[in-house]
């Protein structure tokens, strides 16, 4: 989506996670588009691409809901607020295109290049799922807290000013904790919906899976290392967060 115009700035400002005030032209940043109680409406990479106008990129099956909740709340703003249809390729090393870390390696998003591609989707999956990258449809929706996701370290500014779901989001952060956190599993067998226990007690639920890794939800309380079983009997173990 771009969102353009004299009001484009501050408009994105009070509306998304993240401080899009401090981004340079050609600079960008993660952001979420948030509920007033906090929960995810999308993910968001914001590129800054000229002084008044952003492009918002999200996952294709989510801009509906993105193009909605601005548009409903822009009420007087001057800004135009419009889809534009891209491709994107994930690019290992090099130094074009955007900078992301959902892959546990340095890479670039790089827009319309037109590139074939040299690595298969099941092993990029694989990157991503060591890597500990919720997804959306996956580890993401509009359930999920930001924290119970790791996306308080990478998607959201506590310095800024207010923003839908602002407030929830501070009170956990400086006054609470979340009761699961999303994990990476060593484990052979897993498959996504499967229920893991510990010591007899329900604990997680596994969100995405590869042979040998896997992403799941697990109980705070579940320390690092520990053996968790899978409704086929096998184990699994909760790796040591990045």
């Amino acid at each position: 989506m771009r969102v353009s115009g004299p009001d484009a700035e501050d408009y994105l400002q009070r509306m998304v996670s993240n401080d899009v005030e401090a981004l340079e032209v050609g600079d960008a940043c993660d952001a979420l588009l948030l509920t007033p109680k906090a929960r995810v409406i999308a993910t968001l990479r914001i590129w800054r691409r000229g002084e008044d106008d952003f492009l918002l990129l999200t996952e294709p099956e989510l801009e509906d809901g993105v193009l909605a909740e601005l548009g409903k709340m822009r009420f007087a703003a001057k800004c135009e607020i419009e889809p534009e249809q891209h491709t994107s390729a994930i690019v290992f090393g090099g130094d074009e295109g955007l900078p992301t870390d959902e892959y546990g390696r340095p890479a670039r998003e790089v827009l319309d290049a037109g590139l074939e591609p040299t690595l298969a989707e099941a092993e990029l999956e694989r990157l991503r799922i060591e890597a500990g990258t919720p997804r959306y449809g996956h580890e993401l929706d509009d359930r999920v807290l930001p924290a119970e996701a790791g996306l308080d370290k990478t998607h959201i500014s506590f310095t800024k000013g207010c923003y839908p779901g602002q407030e929830p989001i501070a009170r956990l952060h400086y006054r609470g904790h979340v009761n699961r956190r999303l994990g990476v599993l060593e484990a052979e067998s897993a498959a996504p919906g499967d229920e893991l226990t510990h010591e007899g007690k329900v604990v997680g639920r596994v969100t995405s899976a590869v042979p040998g890794r896997a992403l799941a939800y697990v109980r705070a309380e579940v320390p690092a290392g520990a053996e968790l079983s899978l409704p086929s009997g096998d184990s699994a173990r909760l790796l040591e967060s990045k």
